[in-house]
């Protein structure tokens, strides 16, 4: 049967599926694939895995061969091209006087053509910078416009965790990220502190918002009036991570409860479970 492998063009970018022929490949080979840019290097994700004709026919693109060193050394000299490209789209932008911030510029393996990411506010009327550029370095020239997401990913960086960002390292799509996640998890609203290096909400308030969500549908909202074996009290805060909930009691000083013990007469509610379990 045909096989179809999975491949990646960049650093945590999307994956495409090739025709792998008759290629023994596995996760991590280099490859050299034919795109609609021109000669590619890739990285293999995963495969290759049998699939039908007419599976085929949706991925006919065959990897044209594993990567030799003499591909990988011609990659590498395609750095310097990129840089100089940058450089001189830089004094050329200036010179059209446009509103265009530089990202990054890529080479095909086969040279032929600089594909240069930027970013900018709106639209950019780029025709006669194009053609500027294209004289200038001698190849054929693309101009792709990107989000500021997207430019992120691109540079990569540092998050306020101190790791790499999400996106330059594993995320290949952008999943929509809402302030309603900070809030779920009791986060500081303050933009500097929920806010990317792109500027946007970060994409991590996306990760556990599902736990969270489910650790707090059944339980009380903070401040609200509950029953302890202490006496009454108001709720004072919810710690999920820590799945427990302090307790202001009326008549003073604070207690500290399992989340189990707030819901447990909330049917169908994961916590409530719990203390049925715990109880029985």
């Amino acid at each position: 049967m045909p096989r179809v492998v999975c491949l990646c063009f960049r650093r945590a970018g999307k994956s495409y599926y090739f025709d792998a022929g008759d290629l023994d490949l596995r996760p991590g080979d280099q490859v050299v694939a034919k795109t609609a840019r021109g000669q590619e290097i890739a990285t293999v994700r995963a495969g290759p895995v049998e699939v039908s004709e007419d599976d085929l026919k949706k991925n006919a693109t065959p990897v044209l061969r594993r990567a030799t060193e003499d591909d990988l050394r011609r990659d590498e000299r395609h750095a310097e091209r990129e840089r100089e490209a940058m450089e001189i789209a830089a004094r050329k932008i200036a010179e059209h006087g446009l509103p265009m911030k530089l990202v990054e510029a890529e080479a095909t393996l086969d040279g032929s053509r600089m594909v240069i990411h930027f970013s900018a506010e709106g639209r950019v009327d780029f025709r006669a910078l194009v053609r500027d550029l294209a004289r200038s370095l001698r190849t054929r020239v693309e101009l792709h416009q990107v989000g500021v997401r997207d430019e992120a990913k691109m540079q990569g960086g540092l998050g306020h965790c101190g790791r790499p960002l999400c996106c330059a390292t594993f995320l290949t799509d952008f999943d929509p990220v809402g302030i309603k996640m900070a809030k779920e998890q009791e986060l500081s609203l303050n933009p500097q502190k929920i806010s990317g290096a792109c500027g946007r909400l970060m994409c991590c308030l996306n990760f556990e918002y599902d736990f969270y969500r489910e650790a707090r549908q059944c339980v009380p909202k903070t401040g609200s009036k509950v029953e302890t074996e202490q006496g009454p009290g108001r709720i004072a805060e919810i710690d999920v991570i820590r799945n427990r909930a302090v307790i202001t009691l009326d008549e003073g000083g604070k207690v500290q409860l399992p989340l189990a013990a707030l819901a447990r007469h909330k049917p169908g509610c994961p916590h409530g479970r719990e203390a049925e379990r715990g109880s029985g």
